[in-house]
């Protein structure tokens, strides 16, 4: 925030104008937000530049309201010398969640008699965790999952199918709640019977959003052509979200589906962080099909990112100097603050104008990439994830990341369609030589004859894809030579796959 300084314990009187003037832009705020057509037509108004002002200072703000509030972060922070706010430590599950309780990381140190749900994380990298949230703040979510639905999709009414994971997960019932507002809401869970069902009771008079993990949603589209449901007689979208999901995935799922839009968030913060526009979509588009522009717009990286844009005015996102992600939620509805907080995702932002900067010195028009979009581009910002750090593997200084994986299965469809899950892990033999190996579930029977065809089809993308992989292969292929794992459905590794919410990426071997 510049180099302006601040004490640890309480804003200075500049501060404190500043804060009294947000108050008054926040009055004016909540009235906008309450509508659709008036949130849009306001954010189009405000600059790029204001944004980013804004999203500092009410970052400023929340950490010395956390700071007096919350006893948790009181004590995080005792001790400490901030000048600054770059002096401030991030927290992250480790340092913070584990180190207290919930009540002491809950404003005034305890969590309220009603109004309050309780989410549960996947637990996809180690314990599940449970996170405490208000009615407001669950509001201020379902608001702009809401909206980012009716911008992208628009405001046609539509039967929604929510096939995210039911019960205590955040996901699943919040988008429930979320796109009651857009339309008749369905929530079957993933249950593919059931969807068909319900596709087939419904008829195909009403046009229909399926909401849903982007493994899920390839798995539902497979069965149904499977089965010769007649998928081609209906208008189907598709909203997914969970994790992460490839170009190649999105090609895949696109002759079945109009539109196919992802979201971002994470149980640790909230869902609804960050959502794909028809703007995110053309961009990765180019990016994919030109490495000098992937390059020059998120760095020397051979993944293709997520790319979102996010509301500044609710969350403040940072990159440190790994490129993880350090979000703040700017918001005093939230009962658990989260200032500085780290969830280890790798990743970048960018200013929505200097995105535009930037596109130009290609000789690409911005509001040319959408041009034939109903709404024009939103001036939000734009941040680009790759994933976890968690669920890499490293031989012989080449990171291999599941993107990776995922991209390597879409580039060839046979494998594409009958590979129903993977995994990856670093596999050691008896002389303590290590290999890269692949673990994939399948649809159909696994022969000797599909395990050669993954293994050259894998190894021939990863050369191409990778250039980590490409150099380490040409320096020592032998190590580098992968070991392949073809199961049957729910076997092997996948056999947990069916009570988890979401599909293992990573084998811990000893």
């Amino acid at each position: 925030m510049g180099t302006k300084r601040f004490t640890k314990q309480s804003p200075s009187l500049t501060d404190r104008l500043q804060f009294l003037l947000l108050f008054f832009r926040d009055v004016f705020l909540y009235f906008i937000s309450r509508k659709y057509s008036t949130f849009i037509r306001a954010f189009k108004l405000l600059s790029p530049k204001y944004l980013e002002k804004a999203s500092r200072l009410r970052a400023k703000r929340i950490y010395y309201y956390a700071l007096k509030n919350v006893p948790a972060y009181k004590n995080f922070l005792e001790g400490t010398v901030i000048n600054e706010w770059k002096d401030i430590p991030t927290t992250d599950k480790e340092t913070y969640i584990k180190k207290y309780s919930t009540e002491e990381r809950c404003v005034q140190g305890i969590i309220p008699e009603t109004g309050i749900a309780i989410d549960e994380s996947s637990g996809s990298t180690g314990t599940p965790y449970n996170w405490v949230r208000t009615e407001k703040e669950r509001h201020d979510s379902h608001a702009f999952i809401s909206y980012f639905t009716t911008f992208c999709l628009g405001e046609k009414p539509r039967i929604f199918i929510n096939a995210f994971s039911m019960g205590a997960w955040a996901t699943g019932t919040n988008m429930g709640i979320a796109l009651q507002r857009n339309g008749i809401v369905k929530n079957t869970g993933p249950d593919i019977g059931k969807i068909l069902n319900t596709l087939d009771f419904f008829g195909n008079k009403y046009e229909y959003i399926i909401t849903g993990y982007p493994p899920f949603l390839k798995q539902l589209y497979d069965t149904a052509r499977e089965q010769n449901f007649d998928w081609d007689k209906y208008v189907i979208s598709a909203i997914v979200g969970g994790e992460g999901m490839s170009e190649g995935l999105r090609d895949y799922l696109l002759p079945g589906f109009r539109y196919v839009y992802s979201g971002y968030g994470a149980t640790d913060l909230e869902i609804g962080i960050g959502g794909e526009t028809p703007l995110t979509i053309a961009i990765r588009r180019l990016a994919k099909e030109n490495p000098e522009l992937r390059k020059a717009l998120f760095g020397d990286d051979s993944r293709l990112p997520m790319i979102f844009q996010y509301n500044p005015l609710m969350h403040y996102i940072e990159v440190n100097d790994n490129r993880e992600l350090i979000f703040t939620i700017t918001r005093k509805s939230v009962l658990s603050p989260r200032i500085k907080y780290n969830i280890h995702d790798e990743g970048g932002i960018c200013r929505y104008d200097q995105m535009c900067d930037k596109l130009r010195l290609f000789g690409y028009n911005i509001d040319e990439l959408t041009k034939f979009e109903k709404n024009k581009n939103m001036t939000f910002p734009l941040m680009w994830i790759y994933g976890r750090r968690d669920f890499t593997i490293s031989i012989m200084g080449a990171n291999i990341y599941p993107e990776d994986i995922e991209q390597c299965l879409y580039a060839d469809q046979y494998l594409a369609k009958i590979t129903l899950s993977f995994c990856q892990a670093v596999s050691e033999g008896i002389n303590a030589s290590v290999h890269p190996a692949f673990y994939f579930e399948l649809s159909t029977t696994p022969t000797e004859e599909l395990k050669k065809r993954f293994a050259e089809s894998i190894v021939e993308k990863l050369i191409l894809l990778n250039a980590d992989f490409r150099e380490a292969w040409h320096e020592n292929a032998e190590a580098l030579k992968p070991e392949i794992y073809l199961y049957s459905k729910g076997e092997g590794p996948f056999k947990t796959d069916g009570s988890k919410i979401k599909q293992i990426r990573l084998i811990k071997t000893k």
